[in-house]
């Protein structure tokens, strides 16, 4: 079930009445509902893959019990492993199996040697990166003695499947999100009215921005080799821009539909593509990831308590096992590798922590250098996408010497004007509320009325006038 689709436009309000008028406040119905209607959204998938889903809830909800009622370190470290051990045994079978498979046979064909390895026939689970990471997270800060185990199972399960960050995230902490599920919650008519606005800022950067770039770039990515350098080059800003409103529309809505049950997520998103350098992008990119590998493997590593090579070392790691953690493809890996390069400098420099504050905080505009800071930041964001989008590594390699050619100074033999002009207009939007959780989440104090409903009218009509395509959302093959 899609967020920009017929279906789930006629399921959440369907929910919401349930939630709030049916179950009349009591929490235990509230959370049974909850776990019901998230098993049902996840079931309007593949209604097979449910049983991975409670199969994966049943063993950290045990496991979890287990490691704190462990009376010495051994038996908790035996828990600890076999949890760890079957839910990435699970992921790796499922996502990675085929890749390690090929790629052995590729190696051993390199020495001359042949080895008929079988590929695993089988469909990737949607959610199961997410979901998989939701679990471990709870079963590690209950090793670290950070939280207790959740007794109630029903309470546990809504946890892990909560519908609305159950595919694609955000990644949430049990200690940030499991209070909000035991303890009573109250109607917030303040708090519903701002998570429909988000849901709504979500869906214009899914339909109207992400779905329309995914056309041009689609077509531009899978055609490279008969087009211009500057086409490419604008297929490459193209594919920057879906992704971008793509991710975070889904995190808006996300983020916006857990606010209609009286619940907050983390924010996943923080105007990336207004960062001053790499390190500043990656605080503001997939955040719930970025602190979910900072927490659970930069740190545990040794973070950069061991000297400037161990820094090096472990940043290198976290973000190669990013790039793997997003796909089973040489290509993420270079992806990460990449961004790795280049947040080197800052790194090395000692200056990764110097843009904290957001850029430009109370200006209408940037200074040049934070400008042109902006400017290469984003370019080279781009040129890391160009691997992320390819189909493997010859297609990326041949994407980027036609770009690096005389071709590159050419007119693009494709220019879609209308595209182009919306894409300006919302980079205007989240300009101006780049100071907000999300870009016009200040509508209703700070702009007058008759503006912020025709704003609203404008976002409605372009909603209608470009649906139809329900695209998939990017990150459910992760």
């Amino acid at each position: 079930m899609l967020f920009n689709s017929l279906n789930f436009a006629i399921f959440l309000p369907i929910v919401f009445l349930l939630y709030w008028f049916a179950t009349k406040g009591n929490l235990r119905l509230q959370n049974i509902l909850l776990l019901v209607s998230s098993y049902f959204f996840y079931a309007c998938w593949d209604w097979r893959f449910m049983f991975l889903l409670i199969f994966s809830t049943l063993l950290d909800y045990y496991t979890g019990i287990k490691i704190h009622a462990a009376t010495n370190q051994r038996k908790k470290l035996f828990w600890l492993w076999l949890s760890i051990g079957i839910n990435l045994g699970l992921l790796g079978v499922f996502k990675y199996y085929n890749f390690f498979a090929e790629s052995f046979a590729d190696g051993l064909s390199l020495l001359g040697l042949k080895a008929n390895l079988s590929s695993l026939q089988v469909i990737l689970p949607v959610g199961i990166s997410f979901y998989t990471f939701h679990g471990l997270s709870y079963i590690l800060d209950i090793y670290k003695n950070k939280i207790k185990p959740e007794r109630n199972f029903i309470d546990y399960s809504v946890f892990v499947s909560f519908f609305p960050l159950l595919v694609a995230g955000p990644i949430e902490r049990a200690a940030h999100l499991l209070p909000q599920i035991i303890n009573k919650r109250e109607f917030d008519y303040s708090k519903a009215v701002d998570g429909l606005r988000q849901i709504l800022w979500g869906l214009f950067k899914k339909i109207v921005i992400a779905d329309n770039c995914a056309e041009y770039a689609n077509t531009i990515f899978n055609n490279s080799a008969d087009y211009s350098g500057s086409t490419l080059v604008l297929g490459a800003l193209l594919f920057a821009f879906q992704i971008y409103c793509d991710f975070s529309g889904y995190s808006d809505i996300a983020i916006g539909t857990a606010r209609l049950f009286g619940i907050d997520l983390l924010r996943n998103f923080a105007f990336p593509y207004f960062s001053r350098d790499i390190a500043e992008f990656w605080r503001h990119w997939h955040i719930s990831l970025s602190t979910w590998f900072r927490d659970y493997l930069y740190i545990p590593l040794g973070g950069s308590r061991g000297g400037m090579w161990m820094t090096i070392r472990n940043t290198f790691i976290i973000f190669l096992v990013s790039g793997f953690w997003h796909g089973a493809n040489w290509t993420f890996i270079v992806w990460g590798f990449l961004n790795a390069l280049y947040i080197m400098p800052s790194i090395i420099f000692h200056t990764h922590r110097n843009n904290l504050d957001i850029v430009a905080r109370g200006k209408y505009l940037p200074t040049i250098r934070e400008f042109f800071s902006i400017q290469i930041t984003f370019s080279l964001t781009v040129f890391a996408w160009i691997f992320f989008r390819a189909n493997n590594m010859t297609h990326a390699l041949s994407y980027c010497s036609r770009i690096f050619s005389f071709s590159l100074f050419s007119k693009p033999e494709i220019f879609p004007k209308l595209l182009l002009i919306l894409i300006a207009i919302f980079l205007v939007i989240e300009w101006i509320g780049r100071e907000n959780q999300y870009a016009i989440a200040d509508l209703w104090v700070k702009w007058n009325r008759p503006f912020r409903w025709a704003l609203y009218c404008v976002i409605v009509f372009s909603l209608f006038y470009f649906t139809g395509k329900e695209q998939q959302f990017i990150y459910f093959q992760f």
